[in-house]
C-alpha cells in the first residue's frame, strides 16, 4: 500500500507535467506552517531557476491542474512560490479505512525477504547485568522487531562473553577454595557432579574476589592465565566447571532478560566458535590475507581514502592467542555457515567502531563473508545520571539491572497506588509493565548513537514525552471502546459485544477529528523510515505526535455522548485504528499495555 505522501506526490506529479514542468520537481512534504495547510510542495522555488521563470507563476500554472483533483480541498499558490495543500477529508478516510483493512496496517513488506542476523545483548557469563548492558538489550530488541515486522527472517543472537580469561579466573578461585572438589583432581576418572558446587550468588561473588586478587598477585594472575589456557585446549575437569558455569549463568541472564521482554533466538556465544578458528587462521595466512608483525599474526584492512589511520586486524597475538577480532570473525564464519544472512547488524558500544570496522573490512576482504553481506555497525551512546557522567548508585559503584528495575517498579506502584484506581495486586502487575515502558522508551526516545541523561522522576512521569504518558493514552482509547461495546450491549439487550471492529471510517467533521486522522494516516511511512534507517526513536516521536493529537480530539470531541450514531460509530472507528497503530508501535519498540491504570 502506498504512502499518503507518495499518492500525493503522484498528483503533484500529474499537475506538474500538466503544466509542462519537470516532475521531479513536485515532491511533496508535511507543511512547516500547519496554522495555513497539511502538506506543501516548494517546486515551484527550484523550478524557477531553470525555467528562468517566477517561481510564483510555476505555481500558479500547476494549481490550475490541481483544482479537479480527487485529493485536494485546497491546492493555492502562496507567494513567493509555494504550493499549499489540504486533503478531501472523504480521501482521507478512504485512505484509513484502506490501511485499516490491512493486516499490517499499509506497511508493504519485502518483495524479497531477508535473512537478517541481529547481534545484540553480549553480556559476559558469571557476571550479574548491570545498567551498562540495557542499551544493547532494549535497541537490539526492537531493531529485531522492526526487521521482522517487514517480512524478513530475522534471528537475534545473544553473542555471550563465555570463553575468556574471566573463566580463568573463576576456575582458579574456586580451586584456591575447595581444592578436594573432583574437577582439580588430574587422576580423577569418574563422572563428575551434576549439581554445581557455587549458586549464582556465590559466582558473582567468585569473579569480582578473583579479578581484584589477580592485579595484586602475579602467581595467582599466571595460575589464571593457565587455567584459561588449559580450559580452552581441553582440560576436562575445567570443561565441567564451565559447564556448571554455563548453566547457572544462562539460566539467571534468562530470567533478568525475560523481565525487560527481551528474547534471543540464540544462546551462542565465543566458545561455540572455536572449532572454526584453526583453519580459520591457516586459509589466512595459506592465502597470502595475514602476515606476522612483530610475532603477532595480522590482516591489513587500511584503505587508500582513510582519513584516519586504520590498524591491522590482529588474528593471533605473539604467544599465539586468540583475541576479539578472532572470536568475531570466526562467528561469521560459523554464521556464513549455518544461516548465510544478508545482513548482520551489530548492537554495541559505540567506542568498539574501530573494532568493527577492521571485523568488517578483514571478513570481506578475505571472502569470510560473501562479497553481497552487508555487515552493519550500529552504535550507541552511554547512559548517564544526571550529572552528566554514567550511570551510578548513590553509593557510587555501577547499578546492577535488576535493582534499577526494581527501583523503577517501586516508583511506578507509588504513584499509581496514589491514585487509588486499581487494587494492590493489579497494582504491581501494572507497576511492572508501566515500568518497563518508561526504561524503555526513556533509552530508545533518544537517537541510538547518542548518550542521554537517565531521569527516573521524568522517565517516570505521566506527562510529557513519556512512556507512561503514550501507556495512559492507549488506556484511555482501551477504556472508551470498552464503554461503548457496554453501552451498546445494555441498548441492544443482547450480551454479544458490538462488532467495533467492522466499524466504517467516515470523512471528518472537525479539525480535531481530521488532524487525527492525517496522523494515523503516516503509520507506513514513518515505518518505512525507521526501518530503512534503523531509528527506533523516530517510532517514539511519532507516537507522541499521535498521542498528543489524539488527546486534542478526545477534550475536544464529545465521543461516546455524540447523538448521531452514524458519527459516534465513524469516531470509534477512528479509535480502533489509533489503538492498532499505537499498539502496534510500541510492540517494535518491546513493550505493552495493561488494560487500566
Amino acid at each position: 500500500m502506498n504512502t499518503l505522501s507518495e499518492l500525493i506526490t503522484k498528483e503533484m506529479k500529474a499537475a506538474f507535467g500538466a503544466a509542462g514542468y519537470d516532475t521531479s520537481y513536485a515532491k511533496v512534504t508535511l507543511s512547516n506552517r500547519p496554522d495555513l495547510c497539511e502538506y506543501q510542495c516548494n517546486g515551484a522555488m527550484a523550478a524557477a531557476k531553470a525555467y528562468h521563470k517566477a517561481p510564483f507563476m510555476i505555481a500558479e500554472d500547476v494549481v490550475v491542474h490541481l483544482q479537479e483533483s480527487a485529493c485536494f480541498s485546497l491546492a493555492e499558490a502562496v507567494k513567493p512560490g509555494f504550493i499549499n495543500l489540504k486533503l478531501k477529508p472523504e480521501y482521507v478516510a478512504a485512505f484509513l479505512q484502506q490501511m485499516a483493512e490491512d493486516e499490517h496496517l499499509g506497511v508493504e513488506l519485502e518483495k524479497m525477504p531477508r535473512t537478517i542476523m541481529v547481534d545484540y545483548g553480549g553480556p559476559n557469563v558469571a557476571k550479574p547485568l548491570h545498567v551498562g548492558h540495557l542499551r544493547s538489550a532494549i535497541i537490539g530488541e526492537s531493531v529485531k522487531r522492526i526487521m521482522r515486522y517487514k517480512g524478513n527472517q530475522v534471528t537475534g543472537d545473544i553473542h555471550l562473553g563465555d570463553w575468556g580469561y574471566q573463566m580463568g579466573l573463576i576456575i582458579t578461585e574456586l580451586e584456591k577454595r575447595k581444592p578436594e572438589l573432583p574437577y582439580f583432581d588430574e587422576n580423577f576418572t569418574g563422572e563428575y557432579p551434576e549439581e554445581a558446587p557455587f549458586t549464582i550468588g556465590e559466582l558473582e561473588e567468585i569473579y569480582p574476589t578473583a579479578s581484584a586478587y589477580a592485579k595484586n598477585h602475579e602467581e595467582y594472575r599466571e595460575k589464571a592465565l593457565h587455567a584459561t589456557y588449559l580450559l580452552q585446549n581441553g582440560h576436562r575437569g575445567y570443561r565441567a566447571v564451565w559447564n556448571h558455569i554455563m548453566r547457572i549463568s544462562v539460566a539467571d541472564l534468562k530470567k533478568n532478560y525475560q523481565s525487560l521482554n527481551v528474547e534471543f533466538d540464540l544462546w551462542k556465544g565465543e566458545a561455540d566458535v572455536q572449532k572454526y578458528i584453526p583453519d580459520m587462521v591457516q586459509r589466512l595466512k595459506d592465502e597470502g590475507f595475514a602476515h606476522y608483525d612483530e610475532g603477532a599474526l595480522v590482516v591489513d584492512v587500511c584503505e587508500a581514502d582513510d582519513k584516519k589511520e586504520v590498524p591491522p586486524c590482529m588474528i593471533l597475538k605473539s604467544d599465539g592467542a586468540a583475541l576479539y577480532d578472532t572470536t568475531d570473525l570466526a562467528t561469521l564464519v560459523e554464521r556464513e555457515k549455518l544461516y548465510q544472512p544478508d545482513e548482520v547488524i551489530y548492537v554495541v558500544d559505540k567506542r568498539q567502531e574501530l573494532h568493527f570496522v577492521q571485523v568488517f573490512r578483514c571478513a570481506k576482504k578475505t571472502g569470510i563473508v560473501r562479497p553481497e553481506t552487508k555487515l552493519s555497525f550500529l552504535g550507541f551512546g552511554t547512559m548517564n545520571g544526571k550529572d552528566g557522567k554514567p550511570f551510578k548508585t548513590r553509593e557510587g559503584g555501577v547499578m546492577r539491572l535488576e535493582n534499577l528495575i526494581q527501583e523503577i517498579d517501586d516508583e511506578m506502584y507509588k504513584k499509581i497506588m496514589d491514585n487509588r484506581t486499581v487494587g494492590e495486586e493489579e497494582a504491581k502487575k501494572t507497576a511492572q509493565t508501566v515500568g518497563l515502558a518508561a526504561i524503555k522508551y526513556g533509552d530508545l526516545s533518544n537517537q541510538a548513537s547518542k548518550d542521554y541523561i537517565f531521569d527516573v522522576d521524568r522517565f517516570t512521569s505521566f506527562e510529557g514525552n513519556t512512556g507512561p504518558y503514550i501507556l495512559y493514552t492507549i488506556v484511555r482509547i482501551k477504556s472508551i471502546l470498552a464503554k461503548y461495546v457496554e453501552n451498546g450491549q445494555k441498548e441492544s439487550g443482547q450480551r454479544e459485544s458490538n462488532q467495533i471492529e467492522g466499524l466504517r471510517l467516515r470523512a471528518a467533521e472537525n479539525e480535531f477529528e481530521k488532524a487525527l486522522m492525517l496522523e494515523v494516516a503516516r503509520f507506513n511511512e514513518v515505518l518505512d523510515i525507521v526501518y530503512e534507517e534503523i531509528a527506533p526513536h523516530k517510532i517514539c516521536a511519532y507516537i507522541y505526535d499521535v498521542a498528543n493529537t489524539f488527546n486534542k480530539f478526545y477534550h475536544e470531541t464529545k465521543i461516546l455522548s455524540e447523538t448521531d450514531e452514524e458519527k459516534r460509530a465513524g469516531y470509534i472507528a477512528l479509535l480502533v485504528l489509533t489503538k492498532k497503530v499505537l499498539t502496534t508501535c510500541i510492540d517494535l519498540l518491546g513493550f505493552e499495555a495493561p488494560e487500566r491504570m
